[in-house]
């Protein structure tokens, strides 16, 4: 690998048009979509196809995020020490977005095998190297934004063009697998669906690093056993723990509806064989798509916390409507109505918390005098996930609770009323409590555009590139949105490394 000066650029000339969002965001297609398919599919196909118990299959995630506790802040390490002449993060996301297609194919391999032990031992395993190649893929992926740009409303730009793509990911991996897994009893529907998607995966996550570019600086001098700490210090940033609020209950929220989506649909509504799931995932992600278009200019003119502010209560509003048609036969049009209230308000939500992603590596470069993308991003991959991770865990729990039958769902027959009650109200109540938990860290979160040029400006100033000092308005701003005195900024040793 080629030592590089900081002003250097690796990959394709710096260009902030159309095209050159369209490739930055294109890789969250997979983001966006492979998770809508693991949270709809994964737990129907260990429950429904192979008659696994549900709290065991809501179980897999968890212990794959547990995996992730490990395997994210090292990635996140080794991305700010590497030295690539395709620029680290580039090099990461190339080798990540092969390691991440097999692996995800892997996963809906169907094990014959009379022992619950060893087919849940099985799926653990390849959720677990599934999970090893996503980290790969997205710590790097998203790490990247602040080290192409540095302009708060040109990221903003660049990030709605991600969530459009997260959209269509979502709205392409909730749709297509419908018209593929028509017998949700058939595992080899979900193998072909795998190995669909698997491709798509793979050729639009490549697609990033042929499509973008990285400003190279020098790695980070540190161990890997320096990977722990340094992931724990980026939590003593008040912005990035409140933002970690943002996007746990953000994110968590929508992996409880697509999580939910086929158990109610097919045991509250029983549409699922009429087309039920198809026409709501259809109009969430519609919907969503075109919320997306309406809220990237509100974030350009107001800012990125106010795309959540009118977001989350729609979406919340949206939810809590959908408890009055939870029940067989109820009219398929209000409920499309609501579902397309959530799409839109989620759209609103999504855009704000990845929009203010980018932002938290310049939050943390204030307080540890170091730029580390790599490390402060693992932590929000790991959050992410572990927000996919605990959706799925709680929903095998609550479902368990409730009364869920594996055996009864395995030979298709429907669950009893007091079952389909419960299911209908964890549908409709655990995301309708994260909405406003969203929309209460929300009002705590302390940057729009004003906090976040002081803190480029109080960085320049403390690189010398920007005279005078800073006002007594801006000191109290900057302790606001870091959590740190101000003379307690700008210290290496807030990086949790051994000086």
């Amino acid at each position: 690998m080629n030592t590089t000066a900081e002003h250097k650029i690796s990959g394709r000339t710096p260009s902030y048009g159309f095209f050159s969002r369209l490739f930055y965001g294109i890789g969250e297609f997979f983001g966006g979509g492979c998770f809508v398919i693991v949270n709809s599919f994964y737990a129907v196909f260990l429950t429904k196809a192979l008659g696994m118990p549900p709290a065991l299959a809501g179980t897999i995630p968890m212990v794959g995020k547990i995996w992730d506790a490990i395997t994210d802040p090292i990635m996140g390490n080794i991305t700010d020490r590497t030295r690539s002449r395709f620029g680290p993060k580039r090099f990461y996301i190339l080798i990540g977005s092969i390691i991440s297609a097999v692996t995800f194919v892997l996963m809906w391999l169907r094990v014959s095998t009379p022992s619950v032990a060893v087919m849940y031992v099985f799926y653990i395993v390849t959720y677990c190297l599934f999970s090893t190649g996503f980290t790969i893929f997205s710590v790097p992926y998203s790490g990247l934004l602040p080290d192409m740009m540095d302009d708060y409303t040109m990221r903003s730009k660049f990030s709605n063009m991600r969530m459009v793509w997260s959209t269509l990911g979502a709205m392409v991996c909730g749709i297509v697998p419908t018209f593929m897994i028509k017998d949700n009893l058939n595992p080899a529907a979900y193998m072909r669906c795998a190995l669909l998607f698997g491709v798509l995966f793979f050729l639009t996550s490549i697609a990033v690093f042929f499509g973008t570019w990285e400003k190279q600086k020098e790695p980070i001098r540190s161990s890997l056993k320096e990977s722990f700490p340094q992931a724990v210090s980026v939590f003593r940033n008040r912005s990035f723990r409140l933002f970690l609020g943002l996007y746990l209950f953000g994110q968590c929220g929508m992996d409880f509806i697509s999580g939910m989506a086929v158990y109610y649909v097919d045991d509250v509504l029983d549409g699922y064989q009429n087309g039920y799931f198809t026409y709501i995932m259809a109009v969430l992600m519609i919907s969503q798509l075109i919320g997306m278009a309406v809220f990237g200019p509100i974030m350009s003119r107001t800012s990125k916390k106010q795309a959540i502010m009118i977001g989350a209560p729609v979406r919340l509003i949206g939810i809590l409507g959908l408890y009055f048609f939870s029940h067989e036969g109820a009219n398929l049009i209000p409920i499309l109505c609501l579902t397309a209230l959530v799409g839109f308000g989620n759209a609103g939500s999504l855009t704000g918390i990845f929009a203010i992603m980018a932002d938290m590596t310049d939050v943390d470069e204030l307080i540890t005098s170091m730029r580390r993308p790599g490390v402060v991003s693992s932590m929000a991959t790991f959050i992410r996930k572990v927000s996919s991770g605990l959706s799925a865990a709680l929903i095998g729990f609550l479902l368990a609770a409730v009364g869920y039958d594996e055996v009864l769902a395995n030979t298709g027959v429907r669950q009893s009323v007091f079952t389909q009650r419960g299911i209908a109200l964890i549908f409709v109540l655990a995301p309708a409590i994260l909405s406003f938990l969203l929309i209460v860290v929300n009002l705590f979160f302390p940057i729009t555009g004003k906090e976040f040029d002081m803190v480029q400006k109080d960085i320049a100033r403390r690189k010398g590139e920007e005279a005078g000092a800073a006002t007594e308005d801006e000191k109290q701003a900057l302790e606001k949105v870091t959590g740190f005195a101000y003379g307690a900024l700008w210290n290496p040793a807030n990086a949790g490394m051994k000086n």
